[in-house]
């Protein structure tokens, strides 16, 4: 009798059973967590093979674990790319792409309107080594070609945008940086490989903070980066052996747990945010809402093209400013006012003095993070609760 074909399987399978099966040393359906720092060589020769990297085995947790080999297998499975790596932050893991691409006196392009913490890196960081970090509107892909100069080595985007929700067509952007034979890179933290594919799209290099959605829970922090496999064997070389931004035994662990429930908890997310959406469109202490699954957001049919749903991230302005902000974040009793996204339990944060405090005020204003701007992260919770919640805090306004 013929085995289950894998390859034909569903997205939901796939995360299930994965890409290998069951552990190969142990038969384990729960990948084992391999808690230890150093690996016994078999020989002295077999120890020279490893540190020469003309074997296979592991040498020093730093260099490679076994569960965190599982964790990235399972990664490039499911982005449907050749090779990943996992650090131990998504900010970890875009510095580390960004240091294996450029040199002293390169740049890059960026998008924007892009995490804090990112676009902290452009302004802080990248500036003492020597490379500078070009933000344009990426969603007139004509700024991003402006931009480009024969030192640009790479471009990147974050689509859907944090925290604005703005869509970039990812399609567009690779058509640029492959003319100039430059790659695109693709933060995929707000969509997951579950709703967007950036490597069937064109994109080069797909970044995730880990921490998000594929862990799910907020009990983890960690990055992952999927790419060709020669780039993958390079950043691990170098960046990750030098720099040493190293992703747990545990943490790996916590992620591939993750997986296994992803497509479960991003359709309530997905399903959930909808129905908040629709709720704050209509409410009369409400500006605007930005949710792609709406009509009236203005790249909606761009995200309907290049997404399979819409996520569980929401952006609205109340009316009233950044009092009125401080009024509705500090009367919800249900949602919970932290930082971080992706998680079971629903969030609220005004990025203007939080997650894009990094931003001057002109630059908040260049990027559309008005000071009344709410960001919510819609958890797992019934809807209906969470439109309550919503309710009372509004009126406190």
């Amino acid at each position: 009798m013929a085995k289950f074909d894998l390859s034909k399987a569903h997205f939901a399978t796939l995360c299930v059973h994965g890409s290998g099966g069951v552990d190969p040393q142990t038969g384990a359906l729960s990948t084992p967590i391999y808690q230890s720092s150093t690996f016994a060589f078999k020989s002295a020769r077999h120890g020279a093979m490893l540190f020469q990297g003309e074997g296979e085995g592991y040498v020093y947790t730093r260099l490679g674990n076994p569960t965190q080999a599982a964790l990235e297998r399972e990664m490039a499975f499911l982005e449907g790319g050749e090779a990943a790596l996992a650090f131990s932050s998504g900010m970890a893991a875009i510095a580390g792409v960004i240091l294996n691409l450029c040199r002293c006196g390169d740049n890059l392009v960026s998008s924007d309107t892009i995490y804090g913490g990112t676009h902290n890196l452009y302004k802080e960081s990248l500036p003492l080594w020597g490379i500078e970090a070009r933000e344009v509107d990426a969603t007139d892909p004509s700024k991003i070609e402006e931009a480009i100069d024969s030192k640009t080595r790479l471009i990147l985007i974050e689509t859907p945008a944090n925290p604005t929700l703005e869509i970039i067509d990812i399609e567009r952007c690779a058509e640029i940086a492959h003319r100039h034979q430059i790659p695109l890179v693709v933060d995929n933290t707000f969509a997951t490989p579950y709703l967007q594919r950036p490597l069937e799209m064109g994109a080069d290099i797909v970044v995730h903070s880990a921490t998000k959605y594929i862990g799910g829970h907020g009990d983890t922090v960690a990055g992952v980066v999927i790419a060709k496999k020669d780039f993958i064997d390079e950043l691990r070389a170098r960046i990750l052996r030098d720099l040493g931004g190293v992703i747990s035994p545990l943490n790996a662990w916590l992620l591939l747990r993750g997986l296994k429930t992803l497509p479960v908890r991003m359709d309530r997310h997905c399903s959930n945010a909808l129905e908040i959406a629709k709720f704050l469109s209509f409410h009369p202490k409400v500006n605007w809402v930005r949710y792609p699954g709406l009509t009236t957001h203005p790249q909606h049919e761009l995200a309907k093209r290049q997404m399979r749903n819409f996520g569980g991230m929401i952006a609205f302005e109340v009316k009233g400013g950044r009092h009125a902000g401080e009024k509705l974040i500090d009367n919800v009793g249900l949602i919970t006012l932290a930082v971080s996204l992706g998680d079971c339990d629903s969030l609220i944060e005004h990025p203007a003095s939080m997650t894009h405090s990094t931003y001057s005020k002109e630059e908040l204003a260049e990027v559309g993070i008005t000071e009344g701007l709410i960001r919510l992260s819609v958890g797992l919770e019934d809807p209906i609760d969470l439109i309550e919640d919503l309710k009372q805090a509004l009126s406190k306004i």
